[in-house]
């Protein structure tokens, strides 16, 4: 089966065809990274008109790298969310509208489930059960995946997201936008010199927060100025990692504890941390359990994944979400 795809749920316009679920034909990014640099931060509306200007010359990038016609198409989806309502809007009317266009059923696809099944193309022979921590700036999910489809949320962040705290912060220390990938390698430089807080919230709970922590590194980066005490970014960019990767893998193995599965998989952009995936590693690897995270090209948003979670929903649920599917915020979407 020939999936065609479209992901516009931020700031990448992307468009992909895969073949079965798993096998990449044409995987077409168009990031706006450059154009929100500025702002130190995603724009709503310029993102989503940056899109409407994308997503025809993306659609023919890919079918050309694809070498197929219209008509080899089977099936088509697009994100219906969570994401920027208007940046949802320009995705789902493309992907709709190809589908119309070609008779052929149609796909909303759930972003965060999207995040999930990018390893199914990385990792050809996984399969489900396993553990889910998805990542990324806008979200941060601890979840059980118990198919392909039918997931169970156990945890969630309560304010910031993993990656957006990485963002604030690397904005406050002057480092640029987008956070993550600057404060990784500048973190590989510095010492955890400083004393910042795990939030952990309830001792049973599996939600993060993350607004804490940043604020924390925010205080102390204006306490030690306000004393003329040099701020050092290398051992500050350690330290706040360190306080990250901390809570996120013990909640993602006290998971896994509960659950009694030999996999954990890490999914969205932030699962490219090497600090995180090096963590999760050793941590799951002393009880014997095997940790699993897609190639660079597959953590942050792409149509790929999308295309593969559409795939997986269509073989068990058919045209269940239909022409008529509107964005949707929620991970049941």
């Amino acid at each position: 089966m020939i999936t065609l795809a479209f992901e516009s749920s931020c700031d990448e316009t992307a468009v992909a065809i895969l073949r079965d679920g798993r096998e990449v034909l044409a995987n077409e990014i168009s990031s706006q990274i450059d154009i929100h640099k500025r702002f130190g931060g995603v724009v709503p509306e310029i993102a989503s008109r940056k899109h409407v200007e994308s997503v025809s010359p993306v659609l023919d990038m890919a079918m050309e790298k694809a070498g197929i016609s219209f008509s080899d198409i089977d099936l088509v989806a697009a994100t219906r969310g969570p994401g920027l309502i208007g940046a949802l809007l320009v995705g789902l009317t493309a992907g709709r509208s190809l589908a119309l266009a070609l008779n052929k059923p149609f796909v909303g696809v759930n972003h965060i489930k999207g995040h999930i099944c990018a390893n199914y193309i990385s990792h050809p022979d996984l399969e489900p059960p396993f553990t889910g921590l998805i990542v990324s700036g806008g979200h941060t999910y601890l979840i059980q995946v118990k198919d392909y489809v039918d997931f169970t949320l156990f945890g969630k962040t309560i304010d910031d997201a993993a990656g957006e705290a990485f963002d604030k912060v690397a904005r406050h220390l002057g480092l640029g936008y987008p956070g993550g990938p600057v404060i990784d390698e500048l973190a590989k430089k510095g010492q955890p010199l400083y004393d910042l807080p795990r939030i952990w919230l309830d001792e049973e709970a599996y939600d993060f927060s993350f607004s804490g922590l940043k604020t924390a590194v925010i205080n102390l980066a204006h306490n030690l100025e306000q004393k003329g005490q040099e701020v050092h970014p290398a051992h500050m960019a350690r330290s706040f990692q360190d306080a990250v990767v901390d809570v996120l893998v013990e909640k993602t193995c006290r998971l896994n504890d509960h659950l009694a599965y030999d996999k954990i998989v890490l999914a969205g952009g932030v699962s490219a941390n090497s600090a995180l995936r090096k963590a999760m590693e050793e941590r799951a690897g002393q009880k014997g359990v095997q940790v699993f995270y897609p190639d660079p090209i597959l953590c942050t948003d792409n149509a790929a994944m999308i295309a593969s979670a559409g795939y997986f929903h269509y073989l068990q649920n058919g045209n269940k979400s239909g022409l008529y599917a509107n964005p949707n915020l929620t991970l049941q979407g």
